[in-house]
């Protein structure tokens, strides 16, 4: 642990603090063995510089050293790991930017071209961006989007609240001011140019550089995640203690890229903004676990980490679970100490209020189980003493019991929680676990489930990850790390110590006193420190292991449920795959060189398929062409009122409210009650329902015209998810009727009126003169 040394001269007098930290050679050489502490006062050595050689930059150099308590071979290292982070960043930054114009040859769209490019969410979040930077001013853009009609026509609803939009708001500010500074320097934005897409179509303009907004906004999606790979190697040197390490990290990343991450074909969802600051965050999760004492520079630096992460991501909030799970389960095994664990839960609940100011009062961020954890574990944790006499005194039966507290506390108080502020837009995430472990199924887990995505992870996945050789070197990790716990887990066994209590002999601290003492590392540590300012607690040595440990457990879980969480499994195992060079775990390799050699074999190894699946990515070559959807929102652009409403399926909306700027009363983003129960209505279309009944229901939503998809009424990823399929769990009592879908493919009339056709889209105008109940 690096400590400031208040004088970096050689001839200044040492203070009594400096000389109780760094005691002199001579004085150490005496001591045998080594410790933690006697490894501080090494490395708190104040650096020698060699006389007569230091000019101005020396000097420089060797004051940033002394203020680090860094010497110049140190600070050599550490220079060393800055670049290869940034070598590291920049490669990745170029391999999903060139992916990206690879398969799309993005930069030779249209403008039209680029914004169909922008499917589903991506689309809907891509649309804020514009209507802010197309705003006569960043103040009235912001407005327009905090009280939108366009998109749940006819309600008005702040959009910035809603969809988590302050990436789009931060990137618009941004643009409008690189415009205008390029604009007062007079300096040109972008080149354009006419291009000729041949086979009948119509020539296009097509504009590139970073004055062109779609350019502009994936190329800051594709620097913030360079900016991941550099901290990712950062991660893997700080954990494994070897910048080799690092360098497993980011080669195991790139081997296993299209399982690690989609932001090279899908940069405007909010996994990319966000997930980044998620492995700030752990980095600096982790320094805090390895710290002797908690550092509140580094606290704050979390809590900022943990905003960043949690404000642009609807779904951060259930990756958060999962840590603070890890961390009570680490603290539980005695691997973090009580007041460690509280000052993270404190960052971690300051975040979350922040973001909930933020999000504009966002209620279901206080309902969520994330929020629900951090109560109960702090309650737990502050309490620990007047609720430790309720536990078994079985060592394993007082862990379960503790678990199931905690999981039971959750639960109940998220469903209060909700009750009491009456939430229930997250209600089919509930639903969802409920499907994976039961038989119930309702039309919105359907909507989820019958998408691969969300499917259970297929079996080819660990197959893929044994091939580059992640899958047996994390595991061999997890064995490794979990073998050494439990080697000190049966030395220091808990329950030889249930029935100590501190008492005044043993001089102890009185916030020690006050409590139990539940492990006997903890009782070891009391008793070798008398002093209440250098307590150094044994917990905290491979604390930061054990929670990385139940943090891959977690993610393991979301990955086996969930098919795409495991864009959170798999740059963890990379992580971890980064300790195999780690003399801490790896120290019966006596002989380090032949360690280093092992793990160069080792990554030799995982590139024989590694290097085969980036050729298989670099070898993806495409032009993204939509011509039946260009063909659809051209017609609609000339032959709709400006105030026309559309309803259809959800992809499709975003691009009709991306591109023509109508108004439109469902999109993709699903996770708000209302729009679901909005959707249901639209999707009726697809049921077995009577016309007149779905007309009805759509005329209730005030829409004008109907975005007709026959494809929606024939596909199905697996069997029983057909849209009739899924409404007939909905809708029983029609499940034997011919689907409304079929008849209007043939004869939309007499309740629609047809009104555009082509090979994908047919549009189909209400007859609002016809009566209706």
């Amino acid at each position: 642990m690096a400590m400031k040394i208040r004088s970096n001269t050689r001839n200044s007098r040492a203070t009594a603090e400096e000389r109780q930290r760094c005691p002199p050679a001579s004085t150490r050489a005496l001591q045998k063995g080594t410790s933690p502490r006697r490894d501080r006062r090494k490395e708190c050595t104040p650096p020698k510089a060699k006389p007569g050689v230091l000019g101005a930059s020396g000097k420089w150099v060797s004051g940033i050293g002394g203020h680090l308590c860094l010497d110049e071979s140190a600070l050599s290292s550490l220079g060393t790991t800055i670049l290869l982070a940034i070598i590291a960043g920049i490669l990745h930054w170029y391999h999903i930017a060139s992916l990206f114009e690879n398969n799309r040859h993005f930069s030779h769209l249209s403008t039209l071209e680029r914004e169909m490019a922008f499917r589903t969410e991506m689309g809907l979040y891509y649309s804020f961006f514009k209507t802010i930077i197309e705003a006569p001013s960043y103040n009235e853009g912001l407005t327009c989007i905090m009280n939108d009609r366009l998109t749940e026509y006819p309600l008005v609803i702040n959009t910035l609240k809603r969809f988590n939009l302050y990436p789009e708001v931060v990137l618009s500010s941004w643009y409008r001011i690189y415009l205008a500074v390029a604009d007062f320097l007079g300096i040109s934005t972008k080149i354009c140019w006419r291009v000729d897409r041949g086979h009948g179509f119509t020539p296009v303009d097509s504009c590139e550089g970073m004055g062109d907004p779609a350019h502009f906004y994936v190329t800051f999606v594709f620097l913030l995640n360079g900016f991941m790979m550099s901290l990712f190697f950062i991660y893997g040197t700080y954990l494994s203690r070897s910048r080799l390490g690092g360098v497993i990290t980011v080669a195991c990343f790139f081997f296993n890229h299209g399982e690690c991450t989609r932001v090279m074909w899908t940069p405007p969802l909010r996994e990319s903004f966000s997930y980044p600051f998620l492995i700030l965050q752990m980095l600096l999760l982790t320094r805090i676990l390895r710290s002797h004492s908690v550092e509140k520079k580094t606290l704050a630096a979390f809590c900022i980490a943990n905003i960043f992460f949690l404000l642009p991501w609807q779904f951060a909030q259930f990756v958060l679970l999962t840590q603070v799970a890890s961390l009570f389960a680490t603290y539980v095994l005695g691997f973090i100490d009580a007041r460690k664990l509280l000052n993270i839960i404190y960052a971690h609940m300051i975040s979350l209020v922040v973001c909930f100011m933020l999000m504009f009062g966002n209620a279901m961020l206080l309902s969520s189980y994330y929020a629900a954890s951090l109560a109960v574990v702090y309650g737990m944790v502050t309490f620990k003493s007047n609720i430790s006499q309720c536990w078994p005194r079985n060592v394993l039966g007082s862990w379960t019991v503790k678990g199931f507290t905690w999981i039971a506390g959750t639960i109940i108080l998220k469903f209060v929680a909700s009750k009491l502020l009456g939430v229930t837009d997250d209600a089919h995430i509930s639903n969802l676990l409920k499907s994976k472990f039961t038989n119930y199924k309702d039309f919105d887990t359907l909507m989820y489930t019958c998408a691969v995505e969300f499917d259970f992870m297929e079996l080819e996945t660990p197959l893929r990850y044994t091939k580059t050789l992640l899958l047996p070197v994390t595991v061999c990790v997890f064995a490794v790390i979990v073998a050494k716990v439990d080697r000190m887990g049966s030395q220091n066994s808990p329950s030889t110590v249930q029935h100590v209590h501190c008492t005044p002999i043993l001089r102890l601290p009185d916030r020690f006193c006050k409590t139990r003492i539940e492990t006997l590392k903890e009782l070891v540590c009391l008793l070798k420190e008398r002093n209440s300012q250098n307590i150094e607690w044994k917990t905290s040595v491979h604390g930061e292991m054990v929670y990385h440990v139940f943090q891959l457990l977690a993610f393991v879980l979301l990955g086996v449920l969930i098919m795409r969480l495991k864009l959170f499994l798999t740059p963890h195992m990379c992580l971890m795959a980064s300790l195999i060079s780690s003399r801490q775990f790896f120290w019966w390799i006596k002989n380090k060189s032949h360690h280093r050699i092992f793990v160069c074999v080792m990554l030799a190894a995982m590139a024989l398929q590694g290097a085969f699946n980036l050729r298989e990515q670099w070898s993806i070559i495409g032009e993204f062409s939509n011509f039946p959807q260009e063909e659809l929102l051209e017609w609609i652009k000339e032959n709709t009122r400006t105030d026309a409403v559309f309803a259809g399926a959800m992809p499709t909306m975003a691009s009709i409210k991306l591109s023509t700027g109508r108004a439109i009363v469902n999109h993709p983003h699903y996770e708000d009650a209302g729009l679901r129960a909005r959707t249901k209505l639209v999707y009726a279309m697809y049921s077995r329902k009577s016309a007149e009944e779905v007309k009805n229901g759509l005329l209730s939503l005030g829409v004008d015209y109907f975005i007709f998809e026959e494809s929606w009424c024939l596909r199905k990823t697996r069997e029983g998810c057909s849209m009739p399929e899924i409404w007939d769990v909905e809708d029983a009592e029609n499940a034997m009727k011919t689907p409304l879908c079929s008849v209007i493919s043939k004869s939309p009339a007499p309740h629609f009126t047809p009104v555009f056709h082509n090979d994908v889209y047919k549009i189909l105008k209400m007859k609002k003169s016809l009566s209706w109940t």
